[in-house]
């Protein structure tokens, strides 16, 4: 019952955001306005399953590779569904989050960086998941998108016999460099628009706020390095376009 009591502050105000973000888009008429309020929902359940499962699965190496696992499976997936469905897309979008995560964790815990212990892998390694997954997917939203709307442009460098690679060039560049702005300017602007939550999470857990802030630069730096990667890997591989894309949903 206390505990009961303890989570209706906390439910009141999830509560009140869900309304005033469904409200909002709802006045403004946006496509798909409940999505926010499902997302929520569906976060707060999977966050209630994954506290509980971590509480007995974090002091093991084999848990915790298990529990990886099935978060990049969900992100590329989750990425590849964005992208327009089909396996050989799911294939490509995998396989380049994939490039990128093992290549920056190997580093991090190669480097010394950060001790390589289960706890560390399952925070860095879900932190650096989730962030290469929303990278994928606005990297290669920007692409089909700018490919979309520019197709004169791109039938006219093939009729001047432009390779395929050549034809999107400029715009698999603005694609890649876009989707790492909200990344880059989190990195630039950490300590003095916010406080990112591995920094809070780590002063809360009992590190020195100068600890604290060592472990998130290298979150930061890890985050920059895969999403980077996997951009690149994206769209390097999606960029010779046979035929006009479909405008993303």
């Amino acid at each position: 019952m206390t505990a009961l009591t303890d989570l209706l502050p906390t439910l009141l105000g999830v509560g009140l955001l869900m309304l005033v973000t469904v409200g909002l888009l709802a006045v403004f008429r946006i496509p798909h306005r409940t999505a926010p309020a499902l997302a929520i929902l569906r976060g707060a359940v999977q966050l209630a399953v994954i506290s509980l499962i971590l509480g007995t699965v974090i002091t093991s190496p084999v848990w915790v590779g298990a529990a990886l696992l099935v978060m990049f499976s969900v992100a590329a997936v989750t990425a590849a569904r964005r992208l327009g469905w089909s396996w050989g897309r799911l294939a490509v979008v995998g396989g380049s989050m994939a490039a990128g995560i093992l290549v920056t964790l190997a580093i991090v815990f190669g480097t010394g960086a950060i001790a390589l212990t289960p706890r560390y892998a399952l925070a860095i390694g879900g932190i650096v998941i989730g962030n290469a997954m929303t990278i994928a997917t606005l990297a290669g939203r920007h692409f089909a998108e700018s490919v979309n709307e520019r197709w004169d442009e791109v039938e006219a460098w093939l009729a001047l016999g432009a390779t395929r690679r050549q034809s999107t060039l400029e715009l698999a560049r603005r694609a890649v460099y876009s989707a790492l702005i909200p990344s880059t300017d989190q990195t630039k602007t950490t300590g003095l628009v916010t406080l990112p939550g591995a920094f809070v999470g780590a002063i809360f857990g009992g590190l020195s706020p100068l600890e604290a802030g060592r472990f998130q630069i290298v979150v930061l730096a890890s985050i920059m390095a895969a999403g980077s990667m996997t951009a690149v890997a994206l769209i390097g591989i999606i960029a010779p376009v046979r035929v006009r894309p479909v405008r993303p949903r």
